[in-house]
């Protein structure tokens, strides 16, 4: 049966800060972070910083640093605080679970930055976004064109 190991900072949330820039890297935003905190664990890591605190505290250190870069900078939750023995890959051997699903992230990322800067701009030659992402009728894929895409993945 396996033991069962406490949390280590009840009570608290840890969030990854990922950036994704040309002039922005994790050693700046690690920099900005520790001007702002108080009662917060940071954590440096390739792609960006984990910080972990009281979610208020946390909140707060996020706010100050996105302002560096905030169409390059992203967040998002993680459910273990550095170093704890559940997910700590010291103690699991290789690459930590998710790490691979972060590497993937950080590929997508720079598509999201563009599109958040074409919506922040106000260059007239960038498309406007739509008023409605989803159309009114969903088009249709007429039955013949649907059974000659099949017949060509078929062998």
């Amino acid at each position: 049966m396996k033991q069962k190991i406490p949390p280590l900072y009840q009570g608290t949330v840890t969030k990854y800060v990922f950036v994704e820039s040309y002039k922005t890297n994790p050693d700046d935003l690690t920099s900005r972070a520790y001007e702002v905190s108080e009662k917060v664990m940071i954590k440096e890591t390739c792609f960006g910083l984990q910080i972990t605190g009281e979610e208020s505290e946390v909140e707060r250190v996020i706010a100050h640093i996105r302002k560096i870069d905030p169409s390059h900078i992203f967040v998002k939750d993680r459910g273990f605080p550095p170093g704890d023995p559940r997910r700590c890959r010291a103690n699991l051997g290789g690459a930590r679970p998710g790490y691979f699903g972060h590497e993937f992230e950080m590929k997508v990322v720079k598509w999201v930055s563009k599109g958040i800067e074409a919506i922040n701009s106000e260059d007239p030659a960038l498309p406007l976004p739509l008023s409605s992402p989803v159309p009114e009728e969903p088009s249709l894929l007429d039955l013949q064109k649907l059974k000659q895409i099949i017949d060509a993945e078929v062998p």
